[in-house]
């Protein structure tokens, strides 16, 4: 695994972006810009302790719509969709796994490590290198990021 890493567009748009979401309340997740088919679409995913609501998604569409119209910093057309970034979203940059700090988390491994494939474990640490959790029993583990397919937050339904 990786860290995310913004391309330029990915960047302005996040740039742009992230005093409209801080100024209304929300935590600005993560920025995407993709072509899928002949389409390109500028996604944005946004967050807050209370959850996301429609109602949400559209207080931030109009000022990021307004302010893209100004500076227009995308020349081709695309749709844009503002959401959620989920319950079980994916931890990407380095900023996420210090929001997520204590949070119970989902590691799918790319090669089985200790007979396992996936663990769920509470979030500790983690840098550009390696990730450091700890199992219901209190026991602490580090993994190496390379060895990781993915880090998602975990959340059990009752």
């Amino acid at each position: 695994m990786k860290l995310k890493k913004f391309g330029g567009t990915e960047q302005k748009i996040y740039d742009l972006v992230k005093p409209i979401t801080d100024e209304l309340g929300y935590y600005l997740w993560d920025v995407s810009y993709v072509k899928e088919g002949a389409s390109w679409y500028l996604r944005i995913f946004i967050d807050c302790d209370e959850g996301i609501t429609i109602e949400d998604c559209e207080r931030v569409t109009e000022p990021v719509n307004k302010i893209l119209d100004e500076t227009d910093p995308i020349p081709q057309s695309y749709t844009l969709e503002v959401g959620s970034a989920g319950l079980e979203r994916e931890l990407l940059k380095e900023d996420h796994f210090e929001v997520c700090k204590g949070d119970k988390v989902r590691i799918r491994f790319i090669r089985s490590i200790d007979g396992e494939k996936e663990i769920s474990a509470f979030l500790k640490n983690a840098d550009k290198n390696q990730v450091t959790v700890e199992d219901d029993s209190g026991n602490e583990k580090v993994f190496q990021l390379a060895d990781i397919a993915f880090i998602k937050l975990w959340f059990e339904f009752e």
